[in-house]
């Protein structure tokens, strides 16, 4: 298999929930001949939501990758292609699909523009720098309007959106494209599920309009090219479609501009331009910056990866999937090429991996392949130590790769098996699920002896637990959701010390430290070029000797177990600095564990003495309801603590953005439905944690 890097394109599909991301994946897979019928969603045959869940649903849960070719100026390209869910439960699966992707298309829907989830998705493509193509979808849906969503995406998500196409009609009469740059229309002949393609001068009654467009993004490109600006200046006709498309290209690369344009996956409109938009204006894998990452020995020093198949090997595993032959890991290729059969290092444990099997994926479909070039993505068989984030490279040349952000899980609730068999079971399980997820946590609680499954929302927990039951069979039985606080400090404590003593006949354990504690956040602790893990940050100032180093390391282990466990109801500490200022020891009874326990005890004290207090999430929520309704939901929304930002009239409808603490937010969609005549929606997704009314502390405690 040789893969020309020039020609290939990694990208993903991402967008709100419902704005039809799976639709036009599922046109894609039929226009490329990857499959020979189109599944569709709502009957539950999608190719890619291969899930029984999914299909249930009509949602995606997990993101779903695939490998087709495309016929584009004579040439054939390869698109490695990953569809992700929409639902902001999920979001960790975007996440991780965005770390590995070069480009990605965000699909909008025509008649909402961007939503909630819409910026969630956008935010994440720009925190991993991954250029866009914009697709507003749904155009034949009733009120699809291009302008307004259009609009939407510059001013909402302050995107230099450049629209390269206008529809032609909207709703039922939506019927075709206009290309701006080539100045032609295009019509997809619904009879062969528009498959044929037929190009036509642009309607005379649409003439004016596309004029005014063409200008407008002539203008708009040539802003962003120093050559076209001139040429702009000098004379606007003179500029050619190959020249803009070459300025444009550049622009979408450097993330200066997003190629815009239009269509209807459901009705087979537009896709195949913008799989031709995709070939010429996301990157291919040469195209971006060399992978960078830090050698594993000394974390300083910075090292690079070209992206080709001479350079040492290197890859990032980015999803691991339980399978009935063992994990399939996926990972994507940056440099060098993988061998079956070969050994690799992951450099982030040090544990050697056999490399036993190489898979080209199509959803839950699977090709064999003996190696994987620079700029694949391909699932692995063989991998027994290696997790989302590793990274696995050439045993003689190690380099660790950025990981993955995941974020912390914001709502739990116990689970607790029926029968012994049932015991056994449900622990293995919840470690497969762990590793195929890393935004589930599940921990086992010694007082209650209940465990605890954390999770990103109810809908996260209850596919959880429907794995659990339906598929791998397991009896448990299951509390009602809770949310998962933090706790933290509001004052300073100085000098406290914590003492570990311990005499019952011959040797002895002394250990002796004395600790400062005070709030800080993440952004203080970077600027003061500190580190802070898992919310807490320790800092040693030890002088004179009065510890030996050896056991300062033993202070630091006590201190952050004593903040993981929490001090005021099992919470964990967040935003926390404890500085370690003096001590002392014994020559004979000082050990590790002395200091541990040391710590913990002193870590524990200072702390109740600067105040305890605990946070609670706030979710971020976006409401959709008929302006009629919205006194009703406004003083709901006031009932449950909530706090309204903005509200925005759009024809009859409000959107109201508010941010609700999700203790309060547990089945808000069934009372919303109630209370609106099922004619209101709502998104939430969290948002941050802030101090909590010392009223509903003690309620939360006491409980």
């Amino acid at each position: 298999m040789a893969l020309d890097l020039n020609k290939t394109r990694n990208i993903g599909i991402c967008a709100h929930i419902d704005a039809g991301k799976t639709t036009v994946t599922e046109r894609v897979l039929y226009y490329t001949g990857k499959s020979y019928k189109i599944g569709e969603v709502h009957e539950g045959t999608a190719t890619m939501d291969f899930l029984e869940e999914e299909q249930e649903r009509g949602i995606t849960i997990q993101s779903a990758a695939t490998t087709c070719p495309w016929e584009f100026d004579g040439e054939t390209y390869t698109i490695n292609l990953i569809d992700t869910p929409g639902h902001v439960d999920f979001t960790i699966e975007v996440e991780r699909s965005m770390r590995v992707l070069d480009g990605a298309v965000a699909v909008f829907d025509a008649k909402e523009g961007v939503e909630a989830q819409s910026e969630t998705v956008w935010r994440q493509a720009d925190r991993y720098n991954v250029p866009r193509l914009c697709l507003i979808n749904k155009m034949d849906k009733i009120g699809a309007d291009f302008e307004f969503s259009y609009n939407t995406v510059r001013e909402r998500l302050g995107a230099n959106a450049v629209a390269v196409q206008l529809p032609i009609g909207a709703g039922d009469e939506f019927e075709g494209i206009v290309d701006l740059i080539e100045m032609k229309a295009y019509y997809f002949d619904s009879s062969e599920m528009g498959a044929v393609v037929e190009q036509r001068e642009i309607p005379e009654d649409m003439q004016e309009m596309a004029e005014l467009w063409k200008h407008d993004i002539v203008e708009r490109i040539a802003e962003l090219d120093d050559e076209l600006t001139m040429l702009y200046l000098e004379d606007e006709s003179a500029i050619t479609p190959e020249q803009l498309k070459a300025a444009l290209r550049r622009a979408t690369l450097e993330m200066r501009a997003f190629p815009t344009f239009c269509g209807s996956a459901l009705k087979n409109i537009g896709v195949q331009r913008v799989l031709n938009g995709v070939i010429e204006y996301l990157p291919n894998p040469t195209e971006v910056p060399e992978v960078e990452g830090t050698n594993p020995k000394d974390e300083s020093e910075k090292l690079t990866r070209a992206h080709n198949d001479e350079a040492p090997f290197s890859g990032l595993v980015f999803k691991v999937v339980n399978d009935s032959h063992g994990d399939l890991t996926y990972v994507r290729v940056y440099s060098g090429r993988l061998e079956k059969g070969s050994r690799v290092l992951n450099p982030v444990n040090g544990r050697k991996e056999n490399v036993s099997r190489i898979y080209e994926m199509h959803a839950k479909d699977r090709a064999a392949l003996d190696y994987a070039p620079a700029g694949s993505i391909v699932a692995v068989v063989g991998l027994k130590n290696s997790g989302t984030g590793d990274t696995l490279c050439d045993i003689n040349d190690p380099i660790v790769l950025e990981r993955i952000h995941f974020p912390d899980p914001v709502i739990s609730m116990s689970i607790e098996p029926i029968t012994n068999d049932d015991k056994k079971k449900l622990g293995e399980a919840l470690t497969t699920i762990t590793r195929e997820d890393p935004s589930f946590r599940a921990r086992y609680n010694d007082e209650t002896g209940e465990t605890i499954i954390s999770g990103m929302g109810e809908l996260h927990l209850e596919i959880v637990k429907n794995k659990l039951t339906r598929d791998l069979k397991i009896g448990v039985n299951v509390g009602t959701p809770r949310v998962s606080y933090r706790e933290t400090i509001t004052g300073v404590a100085e000098n406290v010390r914590g003492k570990f003593v311990k005499q019952s006949g011959g040797r002895g354990q002394f250990g002796d430290v004395v600790l400062n504690v005070r709030p800080m956040t993440e952004t203080e602790a970077t600027e003061q070029e500190l580190t802070m893990k898992n919310g807490v940050v320790f800092v040693e100032k030890i002088s004179g000797g009065a510890i030996p180093r050896e056991y300062i390391s033993s202070v630091e282990a006590g201190v952050r177990a004593a903040t993981a466990s929490g001090i005021l109801g099992g919470y964990p500490l967040v935003n926390v600095c404890v500085e370690l200022i003096d001590g002392s020891y014994h020559e004979v009874d000082s050990s590790q564990v002395a200091f541990e326990q040391a710590g913990a005890l002193g870590c524990r004290q200072a702390c109740t003495q600067a105040k305890l207090a605990l946070l609670e999430p706030i979710m971020k929520v976006i409401i959709t309801t008929p302006d009629e309704f919205f006194g009703a939901v406004s003083g709901d929304l006031a009932s449950r603590r909530g706090q309204i930002n903005d509200s925005e009239v759009r024809g009859v409808v409000r959107i109201i953005n508010a941010e609700v603490p999700l203790s309060e937010m547990f089945g808000y969609t069934t009372v919303l439905r109630g209370m609106t005549q099922g004619r209101a929606s709502s998104t939430m997704e969290p948002s941050e944690y802030k101090l909590m009314p010392e009223g509903l502390k003690k309620e939360v405690l006491a409980s």
